[in-house]
């Protein structure tokens, strides 16, 4: 499918999926990814808005405000608890993703996440300078003060990872979206102690994430000291610099840590982490965009685009992009498992196809 069609296409597919509401389904035939994730909706309003569609990034923004306006009681009593360091169960922070009319999800899943909610400050903070409307900032203020309060206090608990795994440790990527969060809404707003608490999240990234001269995926505190203890990479670690800038592309530290995933991770496309099980541990469409984003970044425009071919290339005859292909397993005897537990790989993933919009935007 050539690259205008495709453009196209992702744009109605995503358009079609948003609940009249505001969420975005993940996927709309996986029956597992039937709700809407904060992290995954936040860059389809984002690409919405690169693509020329802003009001259904506002729409998406309207969504999220109304799922927070609730949540003032649950996240105050958080608070008190983590003010008088009383225990607090990871059942009873805020959700990872919704139900698309709003109602929390209380399935089974890894529902502690600070991913998302770092990510949602970005992202409509990004809407409010591309729109030039701050009286945006007046409609969601409810749901901004209830997020800007639970990340200022727990942005360095323990929490599941994007891929809602590995919920013991805390993880930069994750850091990643909280810091540009803060940061990015501190810088709109003038506010202080965003910017302080941001630049706090910085100095910690680069402090404890490091080994061997790079990021690592993981770290945790043992003895009252953060040390890295998954010191491979993961592909969302590239979220460092593109594009929350944490660190600039072109740092030594974001290209050694590239390096590496490219030495471990990349085939045609881009795969999660070395030990992935998830589909056999595929190569991902968004991570792909993901290093095409970074690579674009450093000016290298020629891999950039390959990337952009990649992802076309993947689309099915009705432009449907999957959320990951089973070219170069990492795990291939896990890829039965899977199919048998939840059938096919999600197809339509509108993650993919935002991400395939947002890179192609980055080389235009």
């Amino acid at each position: 499918m050539q690259h205008e069609d495709l453009i196209q296409r992702s744009i109605t597919i995503i358009t079609s999926n948003q609940h009249p509401r505001g969420g975005y389904i993940a996927s709309p035939l996986f029956p597992p990814y039937a709700y809407s994730w904060l992290r995954d909706g936040t860059f389809i309003a984002n690409s919405m808005d690169r693509a020329g569609e802003p009001a259904s990034a506002e729409l998406f923004y309207d969504w999220v405000a109304g799922v927070l306006k609730n949540k003032r009681p649950q996240v105050d009593s958080l608070l008190h608890k983590h003010e008088h360091k009383q225990w607090i169960d990871r059942s009873e922070f805020l959700g990872t993703r919704y139900h698309l009319d709003g109602r929390d999800d209380v399935s089974e899943w890894g529902h502690f996440q600070l991913d998302g909610y770092g990510a949602y400050l970005w992202g409509l903070t990004e809407h409010v300078k591309r729109t030039g409307n701050r009286d945006l900032l007046a409609k969601w203020r409810e749901s901004i003060e209830i997020t800007v309060d639970y990340l200022m206090a727990f942005w360095h608990y323990p929490n599941f990872d994007c891929w809602e795994e590995f919920p013991d440790y805390v993880h930069p990527a994750t850091l990643a979206c909280v810091y540009g969060g803060l940061r990015a809404l501190g810088e709109l707003e003038e506010r202080q102690p965003l910017l302080e608490k941001a630049a706090l999240i910085q100095d910690f990234i680069l402090r404890h994430s490091v080994h061997d001269g790079r990021f690592v995926k993981s770290i945790q505190c043992v003895d009252e000291l953060w040390k890295p203890v998954l010191t491979g990479v993961d592909a969302s670690l590239i979220w460092l610099a593109v594009p929350f800038g944490v660190c600039q592309a072109d740092d030594p530290l974001m290209v050694k840590t590239v390096e590496t995933i490219e030495n471990d991770l990349k085939h045609e496309g881009i795969q999660r982490y070395v030990e992935d099980r998830y589909y056999g541990g595929g190569e991902w469409l968004i991570l792909t965009a993901w290093y095409g984003w970074y690579q674009q970044a450093l000016g290298n425009r020629s891999e950039a685009q390959r990337c952009l071919d990649w992802i076309a290339s993947k689309a099915d005859s009705l432009g449907r992009l999957p959320e990951q292909v089973a070219d170069s397993l990492r795990a291939p005897e896990a890829y039965p498992e899977w199919i048998a537990k939840w059938g096919e790989p999600a197809l339509p993933l509108l993650w993919s196809h935002a991400m395939y919009l947002v890179l192609s935007d980055s080389l235009s």
